[in-house]
């Protein structure tokens, strides 16, 4: 049980007064960014990333973790009073969240969203526990060729199982790689699609796109469809949440069914808001009365709240087994661990103990104070929405140009921001898929590095993908998983059509 010992250990990192403070504050901080629809929680943690440039890894870690928890927290807050989702993965919970408000039961749907959310995020954190160290351990049999499958079963993953277009995917992340491969190269020391301009020397750094890409891009997004908000106000007593956590147990095995769903979800690059959909649909087809979905019921809200949560959760576990993100958050994070110094993968469990059970530690007590949080302040950020969109909008703005300068204290990281933001609200226009790019930013370099050292290896075959069972296996799949879709719909069509078992009867051939 070297976990549990390892994991009282990390507790007592985070319970110190400082660390529990930035936990409080995080929560806090990601509660509002989760409220205000043209923010999120990657943009949140993009934003506020550069503000944890002075403090120790761990302390940071904990901050910008508490507030993608409450980030988590905070979407359900206008999903539900408002039916305007603060993140895409709340959009399933307007569907009977806010038909709940509008019947004067806004406390219960609050109410079970929060729970459900917490109840999601514990499952995936206790999963994180006990398969983080065999993961990591596992992996530090990975050499080069190893390395590259795994980045390359991601990239794959993201094409073959991602929900949207597969051409606008493979567009979104070869964007990306030509960012990645922007500047000096790190073999070669040549200078690479720098057309001459000095500040792209040291290539773009993947902050100052995120914050472009998603800060930037959806506050345009935001501008351009001129906000209104109206809803329900919210009261929550202690009576309303007794009641509520009453009821939910007859719920549990939707609970059970979302969190697997989205821990599944978060660990392969599918991500939170599939998953939020995927549960509703599987809550509606289990459910005693599936007519009432759409028209206020709690059922609803447990589903996609669960899975939400666990699949946010669960994407930082090969974000810290592998080095490989499975959601833009994760993404984002990983560039923290970088800029930190620290090295995401299997080796962090031996070299930063105190680090990686730090960080899982607060998962827990960040999630613990994120429901107290989010239960005693509900009205407070509700209100927030009062305020004008057209107040909101230009703060938001100026706090991501504040972000962004703060990387390489220059004007030119400005400009590059900017211009991201353009991107950004192109790609939502045109509905091509950003966190594809993100991750190909992020991943790029690596991947590169990790290519050409494995065809060093394997004296410029490419059949060094396939050289031992264990990358051949993971090359396989990545394989499978790029051609899943075209594989889908041959056997579709050579599997035979059913057979009317009532044709007979009705005298139909």
């Amino acid at each position: 049980m070297d976990e549990i010992s390892a994991l009282f250990g990390g507790f007592a990192v985070v319970a110190t007064p400082y660390n529990f403070l930035l936990m409080v504050v995080g929560i806090i901080l990601g509660v509002l960014i989760g409220v205000l629809p043209g923010l999120g929680g990657a943009n949140g943690v993009a934003i506020l990333l550069p503000l944890t440039f002075s403090m120790n890894p761990t302390s940071a870690i904990i901050l910008l973790s508490c507030i993608y928890w409450g980030a988590l927290f905070g979407g359900a807050i206008t999903a539900i009073l408002f039916n305007i989702p603060g993140e895409p993965w709340s959009v399933a919970t307007t569907f009977d969240g806010y038909p709940m408000a509008q019947k004067g039961n806004a406390g219960g749907a609050l109410t079970a969203a929060f729970t459900s959310s917490f109840i999601g995020a514990f499952v995936a954190v206790v999963m994180i526990t006990f398969l983080a160290p065999l993961v990591a351990k596992f992996a530090l049999r990975f050499g080069p060729p190893e390395f590259f499958s795994v980045y390359l079963l991601t990239f794959c993953s993201f094409v073959g199982m991602g929900k949207g277009n597969p051409f606008k995917i493979v567009a979104s992340m070869a964007l990306g790689f030509a960012l990645a491969s922007v500047g000096m190269d790190t073999v070669t020391g040549q200078l690479r699609l720098t057309f001459g301009f000095e500040a792209l020397m040291r290539g773009f750094d993947f902050l100052i796109a995120v914050i472009g890409l998603f800060g930037i891009g959806e506050i345009l997004i935001s501008m351009e469809e001129g906000l209104a908000f109206q809803g329900k106000s919210a009261k929550i007593d202690a009576k309303i949440v007794l009641q509520t956590w009453k009821i939910l147990p007859k719920y549990w095995a939707t609970s059970l069914r979302s969190s697997f769903v989205g821990i599944w979800m978060g660990i392969t690059p599918g991500g939170a808001t599939p998953a939020s959909f995927m549960s509703y649909g599987i809550a509606k087809k289990f459910a005693k009365n599936p007519d009432g979905f759409g028209k206020g019921e709690i059922e609803g809200i447990v589903g996609p709240e669960t899975a939400a949560h666990a699949a946010g959760t669960a994407a930082l576990l090969p974000m810290l087994a592998l080095g490989i993100p499975g959601s833009p958050t994760a993404a984002v994070l990983l560039g923290g661990l970088l800029i930190w110094g620290l090295q995401p993968g299997p080796l962090l469990f031996v070299e930063q103990k105190d680090f990686v059970w730090g960080l899982i530690a607060s998962m827990y007590l960040g999630n613990l104070v994120g429901l107290f949080v989010i239960l005693t302040t509900v009205p407070l950020f509700a209100s927030i929405l009062r305020i004008p969109f057209s107040i909101i909008a230009p703060v938001i703005i100026a706090i991501c140009a504040i972000g962004a300068y703060t990387v390489g204290n220059s004007m030119h990281e400005v400009w590059f921001m900017l211009v991201f933001g353009v991107v950004g609200y192109v790609f939502k226009k045109l509905d091509y898929p950003l966190a594809p790019l993100v991750l190909a930013l992020v991943l790029g370099a690596k991947a590169e590095d990790s290519f050409r050292q494995a065809m060093l290896v394997g004296g410029g075959e490419i059949w060094v993908l396939w050289s031992n069972p264990l990358v051949g296996s993971i090359s396989t799949l990545a394989l499978l998983m790029l051609f899943w879709p075209l594989i889908a719909k041959v056997m579709a069509k050579i599997r035979p059509p059913k057979k009317d078992e009532f044709a007979d009867v009705r005298g139909v051939d």
